[in-house]
Protein backbone atom coordinates (compact mmCIF):
# COMPACT_ATOMS: atom_id res chain seq x y z
CA UNK A 1 0.00 0.00 0.00
CA UNK A 2 1.47 3.38 -0.93
CA UNK A 3 2.14 5.91 1.79
CA UNK A 4 -0.03 8.60 0.22
CA UNK A 5 -3.28 6.94 -0.80
CA UNK A 6 -5.19 8.96 -3.37
CA UNK A 7 -7.13 8.37 -6.57
CA UNK A 8 -3.97 8.31 -8.67
CA UNK A 9 -2.35 5.55 -6.61
CA UNK A 10 -5.37 3.22 -6.26
CA UNK A 11 -4.69 -0.32 -7.58
CA UNK A 12 -6.71 -3.54 -7.35
CA UNK A 13 -5.50 -6.23 -4.94
CA UNK A 14 -5.31 -8.73 -7.81
CA UNK A 15 -4.27 -7.81 -11.34
CA UNK A 16 -7.20 -7.61 -13.67
CA UNK A 17 -7.64 -10.24 -16.36
CA UNK A 18 -8.82 -9.07 -19.73
CA UNK A 19 -12.21 -10.41 -20.78
CA UNK A 20 -12.24 -12.76 -23.75
CA UNK A 21 -13.82 -10.88 -26.65
CA UNK A 22 -14.85 -13.44 -29.25
CA UNK A 23 -16.17 -12.74 -32.70
CA UNK A 24 -14.33 -9.45 -33.13
CA UNK A 25 -12.44 -10.16 -36.34
CA UNK A 26 -9.38 -12.10 -37.40
CA UNK A 27 -6.97 -9.73 -35.70
CA UNK A 28 -8.53 -10.09 -32.25
CA UNK A 29 -6.76 -13.36 -31.45
CA UNK A 30 -10.09 -15.26 -31.36
CA UNK A 31 -11.21 -14.62 -34.90
CA UNK A 32 -12.90 -16.69 -37.58
CA UNK A 33 -14.13 -19.58 -35.35
CA UNK A 34 -14.19 -17.64 -32.04
CA UNK A 35 -12.40 -20.42 -30.16
CA UNK A 36 -14.98 -23.10 -31.01
CA UNK A 37 -13.01 -25.02 -33.61
CA UNK A 38 -14.28 -26.08 -37.02
CA UNK A 39 -17.87 -27.34 -37.21
CA UNK A 40 -19.24 -30.12 -35.03
CA UNK A 41 -21.89 -30.19 -32.33
CA UNK A 42 -19.83 -28.19 -29.84
CA UNK A 43 -19.35 -25.42 -32.38
CA UNK A 44 -23.09 -24.72 -32.50
CA UNK A 45 -25.20 -22.55 -30.27
CA UNK A 46 -26.68 -24.28 -27.26
CA UNK A 47 -23.84 -26.81 -27.06
CA UNK A 48 -23.16 -25.84 -23.44
CA UNK A 49 -26.64 -26.96 -22.40
CA UNK A 50 -26.23 -30.70 -22.92
CA UNK A 51 -27.47 -32.69 -19.96
CA UNK A 52 -25.05 -34.74 -17.84
CA UNK A 53 -24.50 -38.22 -19.23
CA UNK A 54 -25.26 -37.20 -22.83
CA UNK A 55 -22.90 -39.03 -25.19
CA UNK A 56 -23.73 -37.42 -28.50
CA UNK A 57 -26.71 -39.61 -29.30
CA UNK A 58 -25.10 -43.01 -28.82
CA UNK A 59 -26.39 -45.42 -26.19
CA UNK A 60 -25.31 -43.87 -22.88
CA UNK A 61 -23.44 -45.78 -20.21
CA UNK A 62 -26.31 -45.91 -17.72
CA UNK A 63 -28.46 -47.64 -20.35
CA UNK A 64 -25.73 -50.06 -21.43
CA UNK A 65 -25.29 -51.47 -17.94
CA UNK A 66 -27.45 -54.24 -16.51
CA UNK A 67 -30.74 -53.41 -14.87
CA UNK A 68 -32.19 -54.50 -11.56
CA UNK A 69 -35.76 -55.52 -11.03
CA UNK A 70 -38.31 -53.10 -9.69
CA UNK A 71 -39.75 -49.70 -10.55
CA UNK A 72 -37.19 -47.13 -11.62
CA UNK A 73 -39.27 -44.00 -12.08
CA UNK A 74 -38.87 -41.16 -9.59
CA UNK A 75 -42.60 -41.30 -8.80
CA UNK A 76 -42.33 -44.95 -7.75
CA UNK A 77 -39.73 -44.35 -5.06
CA UNK A 78 -39.16 -46.07 -2.71
CA UNK A 79 -41.14 -49.10 -3.85
CA UNK A 80 -38.34 -51.20 -5.28
CA UNK A 81 -36.52 -53.63 -2.97
CA UNK A 82 -33.16 -52.06 -3.86
CA UNK A 83 -34.44 -48.51 -3.50
CA UNK A 84 -35.87 -48.54 -0.01
CA UNK A 85 -34.98 -45.49 2.05
CA UNK A 86 -34.74 -45.38 5.85
CA UNK A 87 -33.57 -42.88 8.44
CA UNK A 88 -30.90 -44.41 10.69
CA UNK A 89 -30.94 -43.88 14.44
CA UNK A 90 -28.24 -45.54 16.54
CA UNK A 91 -28.72 -47.07 19.97
CA UNK A 92 -26.32 -44.54 21.50
CA UNK A 93 -28.75 -41.75 20.50
CA UNK A 94 -31.47 -43.34 22.66
CA UNK A 95 -29.37 -42.92 25.78
CA UNK A 96 -30.61 -39.32 26.13
CA UNK A 97 -34.11 -40.49 27.07
CA UNK A 98 -35.05 -41.29 30.65
CA UNK A 99 -35.56 -44.88 31.76
CA UNK A 100 -39.07 -46.18 31.09
CA UNK A 101 -39.73 -43.75 28.22
CA UNK A 102 -41.85 -44.96 25.31
CA UNK A 103 -39.67 -43.90 22.37
CA UNK A 104 -41.83 -43.50 19.27
CA UNK A 105 -41.20 -42.16 15.79
CA UNK A 106 -42.97 -38.92 16.70
CA UNK A 107 -40.74 -38.47 19.76
CA UNK A 108 -37.63 -38.98 17.64
CA UNK A 109 -38.83 -36.23 15.30
CA UNK A 110 -39.52 -33.85 18.19
CA UNK A 111 -36.03 -34.34 19.62
CA UNK A 112 -34.42 -33.79 16.21
CA UNK A 113 -32.99 -37.29 15.76
CA UNK A 114 -34.90 -37.65 12.49
CA UNK A 115 -36.10 -35.05 9.99
CA UNK A 116 -39.70 -36.14 9.59
CA UNK A 117 -42.05 -39.06 10.09
CA UNK A 118 -42.72 -39.67 6.40
CA UNK A 119 -39.63 -41.85 5.97
CA UNK A 120 -39.21 -45.18 7.76
CA UNK A 121 -36.89 -45.30 10.76
CA UNK A 122 -34.38 -48.08 11.35
CA UNK A 123 -32.62 -48.49 14.69
CA UNK A 124 -28.97 -49.46 14.32
CA UNK A 125 -26.66 -50.96 16.93
CA UNK A 126 -23.76 -48.51 17.23
CA UNK A 127 -23.01 -47.51 20.81
CA UNK A 128 -24.29 -48.78 24.15
CA UNK A 129 -27.65 -48.56 25.91
CA UNK A 130 -28.03 -48.84 29.68
CA UNK A 131 -31.65 -47.73 30.13
CA UNK A 132 -34.87 -49.69 29.90
CA UNK A 133 -36.84 -48.26 27.00
CA UNK A 134 -39.77 -49.25 24.83
CA UNK A 135 -38.64 -48.42 21.32
CA UNK A 136 -41.11 -48.27 18.45
CA UNK A 137 -39.68 -48.02 14.93
CA UNK A 138 -40.19 -49.49 11.50
CA UNK A 139 -37.15 -51.76 11.48
CA UNK A 140 -34.37 -52.90 13.81
CA UNK A 141 -30.98 -54.40 13.14
CA UNK A 142 -30.10 -57.62 14.95
CA UNK A 143 -27.47 -55.86 17.07
CA UNK A 144 -29.85 -53.07 18.07
CA UNK A 145 -32.53 -55.56 19.02
CA UNK A 146 -30.09 -57.46 21.25
CA UNK A 147 -28.87 -54.32 23.03
CA UNK A 148 -32.35 -52.93 23.69
CA UNK A 149 -33.66 -56.24 24.99
CA UNK A 150 -30.43 -56.82 26.90
CA UNK A 151 -31.02 -53.57 28.81
CA UNK A 152 -34.51 -54.79 29.76
CA UNK A 153 -36.35 -52.83 27.10
CA UNK A 154 -38.95 -53.78 24.53
CA UNK A 155 -38.78 -53.64 20.74
CA UNK A 156 -41.89 -52.87 18.66
CA UNK A 157 -41.35 -53.24 14.89
CA UNK A 158 -43.90 -51.48 12.69
CA UNK A 159 -42.81 -53.41 9.61
CA UNK A 160 -41.97 -57.08 9.57
CA UNK A 161 -38.70 -58.15 8.03
CA UNK A 162 -39.16 -59.63 4.58
CA UNK A 163 -37.81 -63.17 4.43
CA UNK A 164 -36.06 -64.10 1.24
CA UNK A 165 -37.65 -66.95 -0.64
CA UNK A 166 -35.48 -70.01 -1.10
CA UNK A 167 -35.61 -72.03 -4.26
CA UNK A 168 -37.45 -75.29 -3.73
CA UNK A 169 -35.64 -78.42 -4.81
CA UNK A 170 -37.55 -80.23 -7.51
CA UNK A 171 -35.89 -83.61 -6.86
CA UNK A 172 -37.85 -86.06 -4.75
CA UNK A 173 -36.38 -88.18 -2.00
CA UNK A 174 -35.29 -91.69 -3.06
CA UNK A 175 -37.26 -93.25 -0.19
CA UNK A 176 -40.47 -91.79 -1.54
CA UNK A 177 -39.73 -93.15 -4.99
CA UNK A 178 -39.32 -96.69 -3.61
CA UNK A 179 -42.45 -96.48 -1.48
CA UNK A 180 -44.48 -95.32 -4.46
CA UNK A 181 -42.98 -97.89 -6.83
CA UNK A 182 -43.51 -100.99 -4.61
CA UNK A 183 -47.36 -100.91 -4.56
CA UNK A 184 -47.41 -100.31 -8.31
CA UNK A 185 -45.09 -103.29 -8.88
CA UNK A 186 -47.19 -105.56 -6.65
CA UNK A 187 -50.41 -104.52 -8.38
CA UNK A 188 -48.85 -105.16 -11.79
CA UNK A 189 -47.44 -108.58 -10.74
CA UNK A 190 -50.67 -110.01 -9.33
CA UNK A 191 -52.61 -110.25 -12.64
CA UNK A 192 -49.65 -111.98 -14.28
CA UNK A 193 -49.73 -114.81 -11.68
CA UNK A 194 -53.45 -115.35 -12.18
CA UNK A 195 -53.10 -115.36 -15.94
CA UNK A 196 -50.37 -117.99 -15.85
CA UNK A 197 -52.28 -120.14 -13.35
CA UNK A 198 -55.42 -120.49 -15.46
CA UNK A 199 -53.80 -122.41 -18.39
CA UNK A 200 -52.22 -124.87 -15.92
CA UNK A 201 -55.65 -125.75 -14.43
CA UNK A 202 -57.25 -126.24 -17.86
CA UNK A 203 -54.35 -128.39 -18.93
CA UNK A 204 -54.86 -130.66 -15.92
CA UNK A 205 -58.57 -131.05 -16.62
CA UNK A 206 -58.14 -131.93 -20.29
CA UNK A 207 -55.32 -134.39 -19.60
CA UNK A 208 -57.39 -137.32 -18.23
CA UNK A 209 -60.05 -136.96 -20.96
CA UNK A 210 -57.44 -137.53 -23.65
CA UNK A 211 -56.01 -140.55 -21.81
CA UNK A 212 -59.45 -142.23 -21.63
Amino acid sequence: MPENLNLSTLKPAQPRKARKRVGRGLGSGKGRYSGRGIKGQKARSGSKKMRPGFEGGQMPLYMRLGKKRGPYSADAMPMGPHRTLTQPVNVRDLERFEAGTDVTVELLAETGLIKNTRIDVKILGQGDLTKKLTVTAHRFSATAREKIEGAGGTVVALREDVKKKTKKSRTRKPAQRGAEAEPEAEAAAEPEVEATAEPEETAGETGPETEE
